[in-house]
């Protein structure tokens, strides 16, 4: 074995055979890594000295008691335990980074909604300075729910760090290209991916390709899984094998770094003398992963009517009543529609699910006006949703014959709680006041006779 070393400085372990550089393939796995020969304990986790004189430290993100299967945590071999990766605590003030519940007696969170996509501006922004939450749901300090971001990104972290002890962060670029160095691994991230930080990860995000925007849903509840496929069975929708988790990736550098901690919604700050990416080996489940949305297998009607859309989801945060998610995470990507005397776009609905839907790239069928790539839309619990005049009108006449759904991707974070937005959706960022009327000028058909016109 040798050692690589990436742009990041990060000394990195080989890749293996049959992966793509960098990564390990699969979902949930139990994984082993190592980014020195022989730095991997074998046969226990925790030897009398470990080898390089390494520390052996666990990270869990359950409860050690959770059922096999559920059962999420990681042993870690680094340079310094984590201990020493943070000193005492000061409070820190990140304005627009919000947590639930978080609700604003002025602004009415009971609509539909519509934004613009956000404008970068002029200042240099990070991850942590350049979040911009749109909505929060549910409760951090009982960890339940969500909260909705926007991210703008111009400036790299430098000599920076951070980790979030409130949720697990599911992060959907739109346009630039982002590193996260995470103390697990390297994971590089364009447009039509997206990646999962665990709660309680330290990482850092560089820009490779700026300005960077995207959206960030914020998860306080159980960890991402796969749903169940039910009848589909064992193949099709986000398959197992197109997850990547990082391999081994240390730093063992010296240099007067900040390490920020997001912590029940408050932020702290402390301040160290070294790097803490600094796990130098690794083993378990309980790690960084990205995933390709191109790979993921739509299934849908291939005879009449229109499937659930929680048909296309490609992750789910379970809650504790069955089948009803604290987050779904559903893709809609380019795909044929055959249905035959079928009204083939999203019906008309209201449901119990709050979903708000966020735009990567191309033109959604529901909405083909308005909704640009960028831009995210809101429809919270109970309240009538679906396509507009331009949309139903098109979908009513047209010659049903096979037809391809090309240059689109949008996705919605879906949640059982209500969404409420926050100060900066409701007043800066760039609400269309006027979506409401794309269902104005619905007209009533009705004449009273069976016959369709």
């Amino acid at each position: 074995m040798t050692d690589n070393a990436n742009p990041s400085g990060m000394t990195q372990a080989p890749s293996t055979i049959g992966t793509s550089a960098g990564y390990m393939p699969g979902f949930g796995n139990d994984f082993e890594t190592e980014a020195l020969p022989g730095a991997l304990p074998q046969g226990q986790n925790s030897p009398q000295v470990c080898p390089y004189n390494l520390y052996a430290e666990q990270l869990s993100g359950t409860a050690f008691t959770a059922p096999r299967g559920e059962n999420e945590r990681t042993w870690c071999y680094r340079i310094q335990p984590s201990v020493k990766h943070t000193g005492r605590f000061k409070k820190l003030d990140v304005p627009y980074w919000k947590s639930a519940p978080h609700i604003i007696e002025d602004v009415l969170s009971l609509g539909q909604y519509r934004w613009s996509p956000v404008e970068h501006g002029q200042e240099n922004l990070t991850f942590l300075t350049g979040m911009r939450t749109m909505t929060t749901a549910g409760d951090v300090n009982t960890q339940v729910g969500m909260a909705a971001h926007i991210y703008l990104i111009t400036a790299s972290m430098v000599d920076e760090y951070f980790y979030s002890a409130d949720s697990e962060l599911l992060i959907v670029p739109q346009e630039g290209r982002l590193r996260f160095c995470t103390e697990m691994g390297v994971i590089d991230l364009d447009p039509q991916e997206i990646a999962i930080i665990p709660r309680g990860m330290v990482f850092r995000v560089e820009v490779l390709e700026g300005p960077a925007r995207g959206f960030v849903c914020e998860n306080y509840g159980q960890v991402f899984t796969l749903p169940n496929r039910g009848p589909i069975g064992a193949n099709c929708l986000a398959n197992p094998r197109d997850f990547k988790t990082p391999v081994a990736a240390f730093e063992d550098r010296q240099a007067d770094s900040r390490v920020v901690i997001k912590w029940c919604g408050q932020f702290h700050e402390t301040f160290i003398d070294h790097s803490p990416l600094d796990v130098v080996a690794w083993h378990g489940n309980y790690a960084p992963f990205k995933y390709d949305l191109k790979t993921f297998s739509p299934v849908g009607a291939i005879l009449f009517d229109h499937p659930d859309p929680s048909i296309f989801t490609v992750l789910t945060a379970p809650s504790g009543v069955e089948g009803t998610a604290n987050i779904d995470f559903v893709l809609f990507r380019d795909r044929w529609n055959v249905a035959e005397n079928t009204f083939r776009p999203p019906w008309y609905h209201k449901n119990i699910m709050s979903e708000l839907m966020g735009n990567i790239y191309g033109i959604y069928d529901a909405k083909p006006e308005g909704f640009i790539p960028g831009g995210m839309s809101l429809h919270n619990m109970m309240l009538p949703h679906g396509p507009d005049r331009n949309a139903f009108e098109g979908a009513s006449t047209t010659e049903l014959k096979p037809q391809y759904l090309a240059n689109t991707m949008s996705f919605m974070f879906e949640t059982r709680f209500p969404q409420h937005l926050t100060e900066f959706a409701a007043n800066e960022a760039p609400l269309q006041d006027d979506y409401i009327d794309c269902w104005s000028d619905l007209e009533k058909k009705f004449d009273g006779t069976i016959g369709n016109t």
